[in-house]
């Protein structure tokens, strides 16, 4: 056993690598934890807010105008749907189809996001009719697969089943033998 100070130093020094050592493997472990606790919260579905109100005005046939009760007017764009563009055949006829469904009607639009052009994107309710379930079923939009991911999955597989029932009836535009989805006309129209 050693005596004085110099073995006094060493056996604090050996105290307090362990001690050090203690903490080390804790804040490895709290650490880990905070890092699992994030990557659970990031696979949860976000959960959509809600806004009541009129469908008061469409853009096309999948983009509308909603006034709320306090009078507050939002663009809202219908989530896993892409209609036909101004200029693009069935263009017009999406348009009245989706104000047969919901214009100057109340409706609920189930969004989680805004997009670039600051409007809501969500999935609009009249009735208890998914308004952009309609506009496929009736082939008068494509269900727009590149943002497929930020739908619930039964949302997804109503659309693509839809989808894919118009394309087999030819209902709509796929009446045409090949119609350009409204991606592809805009890229082009950049160009």
């Amino acid at each position: 056993m050693e005596t004085g100070i110099a073995g006094a130093m060493r056996h604090r020094q050996g105290h307090a690598a362990a001690a050090a050592r203690s903490f080390a493997s804790r804040s490895s472990k709290l650490l880990a934890g905070a890092w699992l606790a994030c990557a659970l919260l990031a696979a949860l579905p976000v959960a959509a807010a809600t806004l009541a109100g009129k469908v008061v005005a469409l853009d096309d046939g999948d983009s509308l105008v909603l006034l709320d009760a306090s009078g507050i007017r939002y663009k809202v764009r219908l989530a896993g749907v892409d209609a036909p563009e101004h200029q693009q055949a069935f263009n017009r006829r999406a348009k009245i189809h989706l104000a047969q469904i919901a214009l100057h009607k109340q409706a609920i639009v189930e969004w989680n996001k805004q997009d670039r052009y600051n409007r809501m994107v969500g999935k609009l309710l009249v009735d208890g009719q998914d308004a952009g379930l309609a506009q496929i079923e009736a082939g008068l939009a494509w269900h727009y697969k590149a943002y497929a991911n930020e739908q619930s999955p039964q949302d997804r597989a109503r659309y693509e089943q839809a989808e894919a029932r118009a394309r087999q009836a030819r209902r709509g535009l796929w009446q045409q033998d090949a119609p350009q989805p409204p991606w592809e006309f805009r890229r082009d129209k950049r160009r």
